[in-house]
C-alpha cells in the first residue's frame, strides 16, 4: 500500500450536507436543459447516440482499465480514474459542443441519456470495472464496493433535483426560461467551489501528491477526447458529429464523482485528488480544444 492509498480528506456532517445541497444544484441545473423533446432525436438518429453512448459508457472504462494496467498507479488514486469514468457529464459538456460549432442536439442527448441513467449506471459500472483491479492485501478492509449503498447515495443525490428540474422544464417554461441562463453560470461556479471547497482545508495533502495526479489526469482526459472523435471518425460521421461525440467522452463530472468519495469512500485523498483535479482540468481542455474547433466551421449531420 501506498502513501496516497492511506489519505483521507475529512468533512464534518454540517460540511457534507452542504456539499450535497451544492450537488443538488447543480443536477437540477442540468435537468433544466433536458427536454423530452430531445429523446425525439434518438429516433431519428439511433446510430449517432449508439455510436456516442458506446464510446463514452463502454470505450471510456475500457480505455481507463488499460491506462491503470499501464501505468500501475497506487489502488485509490485507480480507483478514482474509473469512477470518473462511470460518472456522466454535465451541461458544461453541451455548452463547449456548442462552443466548438458541433453537434449541439446531439451532445444534449446524449447527455441527457447518460445523466437519467446515471442513478443506476454508474453504481453497476463503478461496480463491474473496479472488480478487474486488484485491491492491496494491506488496504483498509473498509473500502469495499457495495451496490446497493452507492445506488441509494445516486438515488438521493441525482433523481429528486433532476426530477424537480425536468418537472418546471415541462410543466412551467415561464420560470424554466428565467431561471435557466443564470443557473447555468451558476452551475459552473458551484462545480468549481466544489473543488475548492473540497481541497482548501487539506492542501498540504494536494500539494504533496498532485504530482502525481497532473500528468495522469492529462492522459486520461486527453485520451479520451481521442477515443471519442476517433470512434465516431472510424463511422464516417460528419465532424460536428465527431467534435460532440469527442467532448462528451472526454467531459466527465468531477463534482459528482467528489461527492460520492466523500459520501460513500469517506473522502479516500487518491480518488479525491483525481475526482477534483479532473473537475479543474477537463474545463481548462474543454475551453481550450473548443477555441480551437470554433476557428472552423464544420458541416453538421442531422
Amino acid at each position: 500500500m501506498e502513501d496516497i492509498d492511506k489519505v483521507v480528506i475529512n468533512f464534518d456532517g454540517d460540511q457534507m450536507v452542504l456539499m450535497n445541497l451544492v450537488l443538488g444544484l447543480l443536477m437540477f441545473g442540468v435537468a433544466l436543459n433536458l427536454r423530452l423533446d430531445d429523446f425525439k432525436y434518438i429516433g431519428r438518429h439511433k446510430r449517432l447516440v449508439g455510436i456516442g453512448l458506446s464510446s463514452q459508457l463502454l470505450l471510456l472504462p475500457i480505455l481507463t482499465i488499460i491506462l491503470i494496467w499501464v501505468f500501475s498507479p497506487p489502488f485509490s488514486v485507480a480507483l478514482g480514474m474509473i469512477l470518473i469514468a462511470c460518472c456522466p457529464g454535465g451541461n458544461i459538456s453541451n455548452y463547449f459542443v456548442h462552443r466548438s460549432k458541433g453537434n449541439t442536439a446531439l451532445s444534449i442527448t446524449l447527455t441527457s441519456i447518460v445523466t437519467i441513467a446515471a442513478v443506476v449506471l454508474t453504481p453497476i459500472s463503478f461496480y463491474l470495472w473496479s472488480s478487474l483491479i486488484g485491491k492491496p492485501a494491506d488496504l483498509d478492509q473498509s473500502i469495499h464496493v457495495e451496490f446497493a449503498k452507492m445506488l441509494s447515495i445516486m438515488l438521493q443525490l441525482i433523481l429528486i433535483p433532476i426530477g424537480v428540474g425536468m418537472y418546471i422544464n415541462h410543466k412551467l417554461p415561464k420560470i424554466q426560461a428565467a431561471i435557466e441562463k443564470p443557473m447555468k453560470v451558476l452551475s459552473l461556479i458551484l462545480l468549481i467551489g466544489i473543488i475548492v471547497f473540497a481541497v482548501k482545508d487539506n492542501m498540504d495533502i494536494v500539494l504533496n501528491h498532485l504530482d502525481r495526479i497532473f500528468i495522469l489526469v492529462l492522459c486520461h482526459n486527453g485520451l479520451a477526447y481521442l477515443l471519442g472523435y476517433h470512434w465516431a471518425r472510424a463511422f464516417r460521421t460528419a465532424e460536428g458529429d465527431r467534435r460532440a461525440i469527442a467532448l462528451e467522452t472526454g467531459i466527465q463530472n468531477g463534482g459528482l464523482g467528489l461527492i460520492l468519495i466523500f459520501n460513500y469512500f469517506e473522502g479516500l485523498g487518491g480518488m479525491a485528488l483525481v475526482a477534483a483535479w479532473w473537475g479543474i482540468w477537463d474545463i481548462i481542455s474543454g475551453f481550450v480544444l473548443s477555441s480551437v474547433w470554433n476557428r472552423k466551421s464544420p458541416s453538421i449531420s442531422g
